[in-house]
């Protein structure tokens, strides 16, 4: 790779929408979709796999360092708290200055070329990663619980109104392209990916992909009638009066987790302790997080000493601290009051029952590509193969055991969805 595919922390740069077709304003431009389509090879990834280790050598043990790539979403807020915390230090590591980037794409090049080696991941695009680029890597814990929306443009007032409308989702593997599909099913509608010039049906609703900085401007601009993906874009949209929520993800499938920690099987294999304090750290992070939600929120702002994010203290306190998730209860757009949840929460273990029933669910799911590989994953095979849970059990119980995070003691639980 001849450019760098970083953003600096101090802007989010704005790059040309060209897709590969001409079906969207998409927010993937060419050369990602190149990168992307390359990348879904063992054969192509193999010289990837080289790259990391020649990133790696020279490093043993916890010498090597925290590399941490992430998007300036909400979801990331774990990984940026142990950072401007100080917990991987405390932890016995060195950790470089978190790198943000603007897209899915550029992170997921950069995680297997071996730039970064801790990165938060839509936890559907793990999938992609291990089983359609056969790169191996595992999820350590989740980043989180909840934490993303459907907000629309003011005029839409029910899920019917989409119909013949064009809707915007970070990626293609997302949780929120699983659930947003899944509420157009409910409601007679049909997801389909049309070019700019093609007819969207009545009962259709057209899906792009779009960089999720990007879609507040594009709400706003009304070149889409809405958009699904993690804060705090939604509360952007909300106080900026572009766009309210028509429904939380939390409210359609409980407390799940939309971004997980992902790292190079390699690290984990070869560097266990390496990993073992990169995950305590993580887990040390979401404990502080839930209970110093303000301080949170201005620590990862514009505002804040190292500027993690471009969002105001304002924004990302509507949705780490909120206080109107009542109102949004009595106002119908949350339909499980009995769900006691808030806008985002944080609890780190990755739940079996949730991978399992993710894998059925994004099989059933339309996204685009080679996509071929979904159909051969066995959803139990995955979720022991996908997922390795021995460093976070270790780091919950040096915080108090799971019931500090509210998880029952055996570590499982039974999975809640409701469209």
């Amino acid at each position: 790779m001849t450019d760098s595919p970083f953003v600096p922390a101090a802007s989010l740069r704005q790059s040309p929408h060209v897709c590969a077709s001409s079906a969207c304003d998409c927010g993937l431009t060419r050369r990602d979709m190149l990168r992307l389509s390359a990348l879904a090879g063992a054969a192509v990834a193999a010289p990837f796999l080289s790259a990391g280790d020649a990133m790696a050598q020279g490093f043993k043990g916890d010498d090597q360092p925290v590399k941490i790539g992430y998007l300036p979403i909400t979801d990331a807020t774990p990984l940026l708290i142990a950072h401007a915390r100080g917990l991987f230090d405390k932890e016995g590591l060195r950790a470089e200055t978190p790198r943000m980037f603007r897209s899915w794409a550029q992170i997921v090049e950069a995680f297997v070329a071996g730039q970064v080696n801790v990165i938060h991941l839509l936890t559907p695009a793990t999938l992609w990663v291990r089983y359609g680029s056969k790169f191996p890597a595992k999820i350590a814990a989740w980043n989180h619980i909840n934490g993303s929306a459907l907000t629309v443009l003011p005029e839409i007032n029910k899920l019917a109104d989409l119909g013949g409308k064009t809707v915007a989702v970070p990626f293609w593997y997302s949780i929120h392209n699983v659930l947003l599909q899944d509420m157009l099913r409910a409601e007679g509608l049909t997801a389909v990916t049309r070019a700019a010039s093609g007819a969207i049906g009545p009962k259709e609703v057209n899906l792009v992909v779009l960089a999720p900085a990007e879609m507040v401007s594009a709400l706003a601009g009304k070149s889409i009638a809405g958009f699904i993906v993690a804060e705090p874009f939604n509360a952007a949209a909300e106080i900026a009066g572009v766009g309210k929520v028509l429904r939380f993800s939390g409210d359609v499938w409980k407390d799940h987790a939309c971004c997980v920690t992902f790292m190079a099987e390699r690290d984990i294999a070869e560097k266990p302790e390496w990993a073992q304090r990169v995950t305590t750290a993580i887990v040390k992070a979401q404990l502080w997080t839930r209970d110093n939600r303000l301080d949170a929120a201005r620590l990862l702002s514009n505002a804040g000493e190292r500027r993690y994010t471009p969002h105001p203290p304002q924004t990302l306190a509507k949705v780490l601290a909120s206080t109107d998730y009542a109102s949004y209860e009595a106002s119908g757009v949350v339909r499980h009051k009995g769900w006691s949840q808030r806008r985002i929460d944080f609890q780190p273990y990755p739940f079996a029952s949730y991978t399992e029933q993710l894998v059925r669910a994004v099989q059933g799911t339309k996204v685009e590509g080679d996509n071929a590989f979904l159909r051969a994953l066995d959803p139990k095979f995955v979720a022991r193969d996908l997922v390795d849970d021995r460093f976070v059990r270790k780091a919950i119980e040096s915080v108090g055991g799971p019931q500090v995070f509210g998880v029952a003691a055996d570590y499982t639980r039974r999975e809640t969805i409701s469209v």
